[in-house]
């Protein structure tokens, strides 16, 4: 039977491959003339948006980019950002956002592992791209990003964005993907190594999880978002996608400063934005001359390090409500949020707070997130207390990994994506974590090896043992903080030395912010016990 239940055609009329590309498109169709971005005297409108990423898509193209090729860009929060999350899938390309805070051999490392066909540079990160790509044997081609809002900064390319933008038809007929498993995006994350893993996402998981995130923050077409997260953080969580969903209006923010954010809520009306934690303590402890409290409450999503419950307190009292998020590159950014539950606003505000620190239930477009006895694959009991590894299943988990076949089987072994973090499950199947299974420190939101920070500390002529672990930070979270035993035959070096030794050769946001000298604590095998070193920092 042609006809039966299961049996029934897969027609053009009822599957369509799930793609981001169309939220714009209908938020161009039902909002044309809504503000979709605001970038300092800067207004585009959804039909301009729209607009100037067909652009794009054609300029890509007409410049010989071949679908699944990858284009990379290395800028802030600002609107060509936004358009290169259109632009760059609507040509069929993969989206390749690279962290504008790493240092030179980094972003090479990125280039040349990515195999990136064309790279977009805002000109204030010029000279650090400018060394990334002399040490490329092929470097791609640059086109240059002129922000009115920016620095002036000398010209990379020889070709300028907006006259880039000019060469691209806007009716020339946009890329769908014929399967919504095609590569979207790549996203490089730090592992347990010093080089960084290339994440590779896919056309149906972004849609989703852009939807999921739209649902859980509760986007509107009245939303004003705020861009304090950066768009090169897994595709900024897929907000970039999320807020044109429902036709809300980007904000964009070239850099995160106190004065600027309260400046924006207040001026613009802002209802949400996201952050890591050390934005949250940043606002907080922002001068009193510069602070606003706002209108009507701002909802702040957060996630990376854990913020302590006395932060989410502070930002309630100050007019922002708290979602507490956790997530990954490796799925799309938020995987958990800490729901609502009846009778969370009568908690008193210390308990709240502490119940909205967990990393709660899955999200919505998450399967499942779970507290796995990594060697049984048993979820441990729901008691608050049994540690196990988190995990997570469903159509909002990466691809894989880039040419990376050893840690995709690790990272997918049984059935379930591995976080590496170690957490327990409450009572109310909600989840909490309690360590990192992998030594990363995040600060700021930001992934640091901790094995590449020692490995810069071994090459210090004077230093003959070194290890680094995470320290809580008031500001950032955590912190790197090394440990140094000096070689005996050797004038040992002094704090100071130490990290100019590290700033010298690592991205100044890797380094130790402080140095303990010392024997180092180990097993009888001699393995240092990273553990041990972390109590000491707890004292």
């Amino acid at each position: 039977m042609q006809d039966g239940l299961n049996t029934l055609p897969q027609l053009a009329a009822n599957h369509v491959p799930l793609s981001p590309i169309s939220l714009l498109q209908r938020a161009a169709r039902i909002y044309p003339g809504r503000v979709a971005v605001i970038h300092g005297a800067r207004r585009l409108t959804y039909a301009q948006m729209a607009e100037r990423s067909h652009r794009l898509a054609a300029a890509l193209r007409g410049a010989g980019i071949a679908p699944g090729e990858v284009v990379a860009v290395l800028a802030p929060n600002i609107p060509e950002m936004l358009e290169a999350h259109y632009g760059v899938p609507m040509a069929g390309a993969v989206l390749l956002t690279i962290n504008i805070r790493l240092d030179a051999a980094a972003i090479g490392f990125i280039l040349r592992h990515s195999g990136a066909k064309l790279l977009l540079v805002d000109r204030e990160f010029a000279p650090v791209a400018r060394v990334a790509l002399a040490g490329l044997e092929a470097p791609p081609p640059v086109i240059d990003i002129a922000d009115p809002e920016g620095p002036v900064g000398e010209p990379l390319g020889a070709t300028d964005y907006e006259a880039f933008l000019a060469g691209g038809d806007p009716a020339a007929p946009v890329r769908m993907p014929e399967d919504e498993w095609e590569a979207i995006a790549l996203s490089y994350t730090s592992g347990t190594t010093g080089d960084p893993k290339g994440v590779v996402t896919h056309h149906r998981g972004a849609y989703l999880n852009a939807c999921g995130n739209a649902l859980a923050f509760g986007l509107s077409p009245r939303s004003v978002y705020l861009w304090t997260l950066p768009m090169f953080h897994c595709n900024g969580w897929t907000y970039t996608w999320a807020v044109t969903l429902q036709g809300g209006t980007h904000v964009c923010l070239r850099r995160v400063e106190p004065a600027a954010i309260f400046a924006a809520v207040a001026e613009h009306g802002v209802t949400h934005m996201c952050a890591a934690p050390v934005v949250l303590t940043m606002l907080i402890h922002a001068p009193e001359a510069v602070k606003r409290r706002p209108a009507a409450p701002v909802n702040i999503a957060t996630g990376g390090a854990a913020p302590p419950s006395p932060v989410i307190a502070r930002m309630e009292e100050m007019g922002f409500a708290v979602t507490h998020l956790y997530g990954l590159t490796e799925c799309y950014g938020p995987a958990t949020i800490c729901l609502w539950q009846p009778g969370l606003e009568e908690m008193p505000l210390p308990e709240k707070s502490a119940f909205m620190a967990r990393q709660g239930v899955n999200h919505p477009m998450l399967e499942e997130a779970g507290v796995l006895d990594p060697a049984t694959m048993q979820p441990v009991p729901r008691d608050g207390a049994t540690l196990g590894e988190i995990m997570l299943r469903g159509n909002t988990v990466m691809k894989g990994y880039l040419r990376n076949g050893r840690a995709n089987e690790a990272a997918f072994a049984g059935g379930w994506f591995h976080t590496g973090d170690l957490g327990v499950l409450h009572p109310d199947g909600y989840i909490e974590v309690k360590d990192r299974a992998k030594d990363i420190v995040i600060s700021g939101g930001e992934n640091i090896s901790t094995l590449e920070v020692e490995e810069v500390l071994y090459a210090h002529p004077a230093i003959m043992e070194a290890a680094v672990v995470a320290a809580p930070d008031e500001k950032w979270g955590e912190v790197p903080h090394a440990f140094v035993t000096p070689a005996p035959d050797k004038e040992a070096p002094t704090e100071a030395e130490v990290i100019a030794w590290c700033r010298a050769r690592l991205a100044h946001f890797k380094c130790p912010k402080r140095v303990t000298f010392g024997p180092l604590p180990k097993t009888s095998t001699g393995k240092v016990q990273k553990f041990e070193l972390r109590r000491q920092l707890r004292g």
